[in-house]
């Protein structure tokens, strides 16, 4: 694979950086989808290089920020964590024996689902109708060291470990929606405890797989990694300074598009 231009990838990091800090995604979304798209990267290579980025420890200033926001969990990001070393792996095996259209339609769907689920058209429609929203109770505080809970958090990573192998991504876009819907997260510190997980090499099994297959550009690693870990501090700075309601439309937007070029191959 011929080498890329390093300006332009660093400028993909500084995207998918931003993107990060904003959405706890770790940025595998938009290296992905751009390696495929702009780069003509085969989504398997895609897959493998981006996960080879998102190694080292990009985001860890963006953690910085949302941990001193207390934003950040570290009980709930290590058994995250733990379960997405265990589920990397099974998703990089699973992706590599895959047909490459098939993957990509499934991936497109993945995203299409998480655009409703970020988006909420429905509640989008109440709010233009000027019909308001039921107001919730807060959810009770759950202690993250009670066994089901850390059950639950291993659980979460590990899907979203078999997700993060199978489509080059963090893993974000499953823990982050995960921990809103399953432990009443609120997206802040769902985004950042998302981040504290994705800190540590979680992927390392799925990158040694695809590295097995010569599916990792390592030329294309480093300046995807620096933009990245310089756009991941203004995405978390931004992220902090907006309503979450914002946030959260933003990046339903954001997979929507994406989401589209996939299935219908744009």
């Amino acid at each position: 694979m011929l080498a890329m231009f390093p300006v332009g990838l660093l400028l993909l990091g500084l995207v998918a950086g931003v993107l990060s800090g904003m959405f706890g995604i770790g940025g595998g979304l938009i290296i992905v989808s751009s390696l495929v798209v702009f780069w003509g990267f085969s989504l398997t290579a895609a897959n493998g290089t981006s996960l080879a980025v998102l190694l080292l420890p990009v985001g860890i200033f963006a953690c910085i920020e949302y941990y001193r926001a207390g934003k950040l969990k570290l009980v709930a990001s290590g058994g995250v964590a733990l379960g997405l070393l265990l589920g990397a792996w099974f998703g990089a095996r699973l992706a590599l024996g895959l047909d490459p259209l098939i993957l990509k339609q499934i991936y497109g769907g993945f995203l299409l689902y998480m655009a409703w689920r970020y988006t909420a058209p429905r509640q989008w429609w109440q709010e233009y109708r000027g019909v308001k929203p039921e107001k919730t109770p807060d959810a009770p505080a759950i202690d993250l060291w009670q066994p089901r809970v850390l059950a639950l958090l291993v659980t979460i990573g590990f899907i979203a470990g078999i997700a993060s192998g199978l489509f080059g991504i963090g893993g974000g876009v499953v823990i982050v929606p995960a921990l809103t819907t399953l432990l009443a997260f609120e997206l802040k510190l769902a985004t950042g405890t998302s981040l504290g997980a994705l800190l540590l090499p979680v992927g390392l099994p799925g990158v040694i797989e695809y590295a097995s297959a010569g599916l990792v550009d390592v030329n294309s690693v480093l300046p995807i990694a620096l933009g990245l870990a310089v756009g991941a501090i203004f995405g978390a700075r931004v992220a902090l300074g907006l309503p979450a309601q914002t946030v959260r439309r933003l990046y339903g937007l954001f997979l929507l598009f994406i989401g589209i070029r996939f299935i219908f191959n744009l």
